[in-house]
Order: structure tokens, then C-alpha cells, then sequence
């Protein structure tokens, strides 16, 4: 029975871009919402209180001092009251001029819990209103005596909220203290209807500022969106393009950002995918032009054998000669492009232990005994009188060094002298091939280790030109540090400077 996949289709990333905007919007609405209406309130009240307080604190300390001095401040003759008029004066004076009394009422009272000074600030005050709270006893009940007797007996003074008595009042917040030896008490009130203004005109205009906002950050969302992933489509495109084999592919890269590294690291891929894709080309012409030659010489050869040599045997022997190197030639081109693909392609893993460099140097040097005393070379072993303890794999370093000496030998110059040279260093081992050949072009030198640059600079020298190229591959398998120096008329050094811990223990 066939099972059918289904796929989730997701929003692109314009598409979560405006879902995640809007989200947020809605978001920071209902915040706003949530403390405009559930919180302001509250907030507004505890800083009323604050003010409260501190207004009541202040004419407290203000009784206090004068008691403190002995002035007598207020006291009753016969039911009537006589009151330290300059104090009181001096009193009311400071907090008007302070700022304090705006919206507010203050009422003093003295021990029998009689009222001996107020300041009334507001239109309408609940403290001072007289109302029935049991219409059927007739029972009246003031207010401010039981605010005043509630303080007495509060220590540290008390907070409450005043409702009022009738429908055309508003609710006080009302804050009472006592003086230090009790014999006087402050209530200090202020009204809250300005609390339940703004909570109306909030409520009203909420509806109305929300819609507004939504708009605004829906069109603004929507044309961030398609600012933002304009790069984005604009890399989706050059990717197809490549898909389809345009390398020479480019993208705009002038933004300071994330997207604009993004965009720079791009090309950079599209520049060496390019790069590697000529090289590609260029050593399938290269090789194919270096196959073609020794087949045809291996033909021909073969069918003059064959047709018109005979029984001629030393001139068989000389064109079966041909066809023998021809044959030998093919091959190491063969081997060398197999060689290179398993390097590069991580086929071929190196196997790393520890060893002696040196030995392996004088192990390698003694291959080239037979070669250099038929051409009257010399090669030079330069090695300290030391180990050179290293941590590689010994068959590709010794193919490395194979290529760079077969290199040096095709390069080498009049004198006819190669160094290979090993010398311990910060780093670790530093191994050169020198040799006193013509040296390389400094045009040149960034491109030496190229696949076949041999054919391009020395064509109709022997050599598969490949040798670099697998010597370069080796050394980035590694880790190695490598490079080369030349200069024109006096020679070149190839270097590589190899580690003698693993490294991570290295790093450690």
C-alpha cells in the first residue's frame, strides 16, 4: 500500500518575519493595556501616598520642634481655643510656599481630639463631612474624630481610603501621624478623582491608539521585511545560477552587516568555485594533451614495428625502446592524477607517528646517489647534530620531499648542486629544498603550486606536473606551514615547517 508523505509547508522568511512583528506588536498593546488599566491605579495612589507622607512627616517634625523648645503651641480657656498664631502663620507660610498644599487638606488636632487648625485646599473634603451611617437610630458620626482617634492609636501613624459620603464626592486618600509625645495629631488628605480621569481617558483613547499602532507597525513590518530579505532573495537567485554553471555569478556585498558578510563570503565561494572549476578544465586539457602524445607516439611506433622495421633488429629495438618510455611516461601521468585525486579528496589519510626527520632526510638522500653521480649533480644533506623529533606520516613526508628534490633536479642550475636542509626552529622542524636554477618570476610565484602550472612556465621539461599539487595537498592534510622564495637568476627554496606534538597537545 503506497503511504503518501505530507509536507509541512512553512511561511518563507518574510512570511515569519511579519507573523514574529505582529506578535510583538500585539504583545507590547496588551502590556500597555495591562498597565494603563490594572496598574495605574495602584502606582498613582502609592505615589500620592508618598506625598502624603512626607507632608505629614514634615508638619510633625515641625510640632516637635516647637514643643521640643517649650512653646506652647495651642491649649483651650473656658471652651474657647487660643492658638500660637506666629507659629501656625510661619507654618501655613512654608508649606505654601513649598508647593506642598496643592489639592490637599490638612487638619490638626490636640489631644481631646478637638480640631485647633486646618487648611482646607479642596473643593469638597470627606474628612470634614458630617453623614448618617444608621439612618434608623438618627446616629451621627464624624468623621475626622474617628480618624483622629484611629491615629492615636495606630503607632507609626495609618494609610486609609475615604469614600464619600454622597454621589457628587470622590473617594481621599488620607494619611494620619502623631507628634512624638502624643499630644497632637496630623491627618493630611487629597482627593483621587484625578486616578479615575485618566483611567477614563486612557479606557477611551486605548482603542483607537491601538488601531492606530497596529497599522503603522504592520506597514512598517512589511516594508522591513522586504528590505531585509532582499539579500536573501538576491543570494537565492546567484545560488541558482551556479546550479546552472554561471560561476562568474555575483551579489551586492555593500551592507555592514551580517547579510553583507554573507554576501562577501558568497563571492568569495563563487570566485574559487570559478577558480577551481578553469583548474579543472585546465587539467583536463592538460592531461588529455600529455595522454594524447605518448599514445600517438605508442601507435605509431607500434604500426612502423609492425609494417616496416621487420626483422631490422636494432632499429626495433630502438622504436620498441620508445614505446617502453612512452608506455612508463603514460603510467606516471595515470599514477599522478590518481595520486592528487586521493590526497585532495581525503582518500588517502595520513597516518601520523612520531619519528626522526633526520633520518628520514638521509634515507631519502641516498636515492638520488646513482642519478646524481650519472650527471655530475650533487645533493647536499644539511642536518644538526641532533634528532628531529616530528609528528607526521612518514610515507607522504618522504613523497613530499621526492617531489620537491624531483622538482629541484629539473630546475637545477649550472653548478649543478641541490640542498635539502632540515633546522629545528619555534615552531617545530623547518625542512628546505634549495637548488641555483633560473628561479621563479614573482608574477609566478603565487600560483607555483597550482595543478600543472609545470606545463604552462616549463613545457617540453619531463615531469608529470602534478608533483606540487600532491606536495600541497599533503601539507594542508597536515597542518603544515609551507610556501617558497625565489629569486630570478640565483634560484629557489621550498620550505615546510612541520610540528613535533599533535595538535592538541599542542594547543595545551
Amino acid at each position: 500500500m503506497a503511504q503518501t508523505t505530507k509536507t509541512r509547508h512553512l511561511p518563507g522568511i518574510r512570511g515569519q518575519l511579519m507573523w514574529f512583528l505582529c506578535f510583538i506588536c500585539l504583545f507590547l498593546l496588551g502590556l500597555f493595556w495591562f498597565l494603563s488599566t490594572q496598574l495605574l491605579e495602584p502606582l498613582y495612589t502609592k505615589h500620592i501616598e508618598k506625598q502624603l507622607t512626607s507632608q505629614a512627616e514634615s508638619i510633625v517634625s515641625q510640632l516637635d520642634k516647637a514643643i521640643a523648645k517649650g512653646d506652647t503651641l495651642s491649649r483651650w480657656s473656658f471652651g474657647h481655643l487660643f492658638l500660637n498664631n506666629e507659629f501656625f502663620e510661619k507654618l501655613t507660610v512654608e508649606l505654601y510656599s513649598g508647593g506642598t498644599l496643592n489639592s490637599f487638606c490638612v487638619d490638626i488636632s490636640d489631644s481631646t481630639l478637638r480640631q485647633i487648625y486646618k487648611i482646607e485646599n479642596q473643593s469638597y473634603c470627606n474628612l470634614h463631612e458630617t453623614f448618617l451611617s444608621d439612618s434608623a437610630n438618627s446616629k451621627v458620626v464624624n468623621t475626622a474624630i474617628a480618624m483622629r482617634k484611629k491615629c492615636r492609636t495606630t503607632p507609626g501613624g495609618f494609610v486609609q481610603t475615604l469614600n464619600p459620603p454622597r454621589l457628587s464626592g470622590s473617594a481621599q486618600l488620607l494619611v494620619g501621624r502623631t507628634t512624638a509625645d502624643g499630644s497632637y495629631t496630623v491627618l493630611v488628605t487629597t482627593s483621587l478623582v484625578h486616578v479615575a480621569e485618566a483611567s477614563n481617558v486612557l479606557s477611551t483613547l486605548l482603542p483607537l491608539a491601538a488601531a492606530m499602532i497596529f497599522l503603522f507597525a504592520m506597514s512598517a513590518a512589511w516594508l522591513f521585511s522586504e528590505w531585509f530579505t532582499k539579500p536573501l532573495r538576491q543570494l537565492s537567485g546567484a545560488a541558482r545560477q551556479m546550479a546552472m554553471g554561471n560561476y562568474a555569478v555575483q551579489v551586492d556585498s555593500t551592507r555592514n552587516d551580517e547579510l553583507g558578510t554573507l554576501a562577501r563570503d558568497f563571492n568569495h565561494m563563487a570566485a574559487e568555485v570559478q577558480h577551481a572549476a578553469q583548474m579543472q578544465r585546465e587539467l583536463l586539457a592538460n592531461v588529455s594533451h600529455d595522454l594524447r602524445t605518448p599514445l600517438t607516439l605508442i601507435k605509431g611506433y607500434a604500426e612502423t614495428v609492425r609494417d616496416l622495421t621487420g626483422d631490422d633488429k636494432a632499429h626495433r629495438d630502438e622504436q620498441m625502446n620508445i614505446i617502453v618510455d612512452e608506455t612508463d611516461r603514460l603510467t606516471a601521468l595515470v599514477s599522478s592524477v590518481m595520486e592528487l585525486s586521493k590526497v585532495t579528496s581525503g582518500a588517502d589519510r595520513c597516518q601520523r607517528v612520531h619519528f626522526d626527520m633526520g633520518q628520514l632526510c638521509d634515507e631519502v638522500c641516498e636515492r638520488y646517489d646513482a642519478v646524481c653521480a650519472q650527471n655530475n649533480w650533487h645533493l647536499e644533506l644539511e642536518l644538526p647534530d641532533r634528532e628531529l623529533p616530528v609528528y607526521a606520516d612518514p610515507e607522504m613526508m618522504q613523497r613530499a620531499l621526492h617531489n620537491l628534490l624531483g622538482n629541484a633536479m629539473h630546475h637545477i642550475g649550472a653548478d649543478g648542486i641541490f640542498i635539502l636542509r632540515a633546522t629545528p626552529c619555534t615552531e617545530g622542524i623547518r625542512v628546505e629544498v634549495e637548488d641555483h636554477g633560473p628561479g621563479i618570476p614573482p608574477e609566478d610565484l603565487p600560483h607555483i603550486f597550482d595543478r600543472y602550472y609545470r606545463s604552462r612556465s616549463d613545457a617540453g621539461k619531463q615531469g608529470t606536473g602534478l608533483g606540487l599539487s600532491i606536495t600541497k595537498a599533503i601539507f594542508q592534510q597536515h597542518g603544515f606551514r609551507f610556501g617558497v622564495q625565489s629569486i630570478v637568476g640565483k634560484g629557489t627554496t621550498f620550505w615546510f615547517i612541520m610540528n613535533d606534538l599533535p595538535a592538541n597537545e599542542k594547543a595545551l
